[in-house]
């Protein structure tokens, strides 16, 4: 069974009061009594020009010619408000209301498009639900309220009864009415806010575009597969680091205490000895092999601390500049891959003898920027290390820029978004 989007859906579910859409069915209504207190604030303000006109024929007539053109003054002063403000008014409450819409549908909210206040139809559906949050969402309201109250004041009536010697029985059979009648008070919400919640999205909102919204549906495909890409990444990495190489480090120990124990004229010290050197040297290149899959000192002091380490162990002159701090976990993988990737192509591919790495935060965005001194050319179509950070990039929701003319230098550069 799928998922309940909007408030009307979820109350034909059986677990419907025990999960969060009742509450939210009657935060929907308590802000569409804040919503429509509001409105009619400004209809009252925009309308009491209109109030004085007639205020004016009742109390002095129309036959006194000074009073008939006050009259006549303070009518065209209303229609002009209503005119000029009132479509304006009712585009500002419909923004209000797509975003207060998601407390009872869950379903995208696309805005209509406004070509002009008074040329686009969907302003003048803006001035219609004004209207309806005036005049209907009131009535609907009282009703909401009026039968809450009931319900909550029956235990103070009824403990009254029993206070003034009414029989117990009756009383009794009031009482357990009263409780049978308390789960319907959000029941009634729901039926309410989201008969509600429906007209506002049929006035309101446009359909959502299939290829828009299957376009997001995309990007966010791609952003789960490269967490479980990471994920698995760091599920390798513990698995080399806690089994793999615990193992090599017991078997290299063994072949040590088996060379030293071994005659020095014996035919099985030689390879021994020589089996211990390839162990030694195997560990070695595994633990630089979990170093580049997953740094362990990238999880636990951070970014600036991974690319001093990583710099450390570069056979280039490494200038490191780096904001102190942490940041999203997501975002230093992403930023540490693009350091680790840019200083391996300089090592392998430029030749370059100097690199430099600076990375800067400001605003909600990470700039990780690797320059080096080698002989450029760094072309993406010609290599898979490139293209897959562009892709790791854009699933994390940044972009990666590359200058490269030949002669050099190589600059690169990935811009990540960095919000907590």
């Amino acid at each position: 069974m799928t998922s309940a989007d909007t408030v009307l859906s979820a109350m034909t579910r059986p677990r419907f009061l025990a999960s969060v859409w009742p509450w939210r069915g009657v935060a929907y209504a308590a802000t569409a009594a804040v919503m429509s207190g509001l409105v009619w604030l400004a209809l009252a303000f925009l309308s009491a020009p209109f109030v004085l006109a007639v205020a004016v024929v009742i109390s002095e007539g129309i036959d006194t010619g000074w009073y008939a053109l006050a009259a006549t003054a303070l009518g065209l002063l209303g229609v002009s408000l209503l005119a000029l403000v009132g479509p304006w008014l009712a585009l500002a409450v419909a923004a209000v209301e797509r975003w207060r819409l998601r407390l009872a549908d869950d379903r995208p909210v696309v805005s209509r498009g406004n070509s002009g206040v008074y040329s686009d139809p969907a302003a003048w559906r803006a001035v219609a639900y004004l209207l309806l949050l005036a005049v209907i969402a009131p009535l609907w309201l009282g009703v909401l309220a009026v039968f809450g109250l009931v319900v909550v004041s029956t235990p103070i009536a009824l403990n009254q009864q029993l206070a003034a010697g009414a029989p117990a029985g009756g009383v009794a059979g009031r009482a357990a009415l009263g409780l049978l009648l308390l789960p319907a008070i959000p029941y009634l919400a729901a039926i309410f806010s989201g008969a509600h919640a429906g007209l506002a999205r049929l006035l309101l909102c446009a359909e959502a575009d299939p290829a828009a919204a299957e376009l997001v549906e995309v990007a966010r495909s791609r952003t789960r597969l490269a967490d479980a890409f990471d994920a698995e990444r760091q599920r390798i990495e513990r698995d080399l680091h806690d089994i793999a190489q615990q193992r090599l480090v017991s078997l290299t120990m063994q072949l040590s205490v088996a060379k030293l124990d071994l005659p020095a004229d014996s035919p099985a010290r030689a390879p021994v000895a020589l089996a211990h050197e390839h162990a030694k040297a195997l560990m070695a290149e595994l633990r630089d092999l979990i170093r580049g899959i997953s740094p362990r000192t990238l999880r636990e002091l951070g970014l600036r601390a991974a690319i001093e380490e990583l710099a450390s162990g570069s056979p280039l002159e490494v200038d490191v500049d780096v904001d102190p701090g942490r940041f999203p976990p997501g975002v230093e993988t992403v930023a540490f891959a693009a350091v680790s990737e840019a200083l391996a192509n300089a090592v392998k591919h430029a030749s370059a003898s100097e690199a430099g790495v600076r990375v800067r935060r400001s605003g909600g965005a990470l700039t990780v920027q690797v320059h080096d001194d080698g002989r450029g050319g760094a072309d993406p179509s010609g290599g898979t290390g490139l293209t897959g950070l562009a892709d790791r990039t854009a699933a994390a929701g940044g972009r990666l820029l590359i200058s490269s003319p030949i002669g050099g230098p190589t600059i690169v550069q990935v811009e990540l978004p960095c919000t907590w």
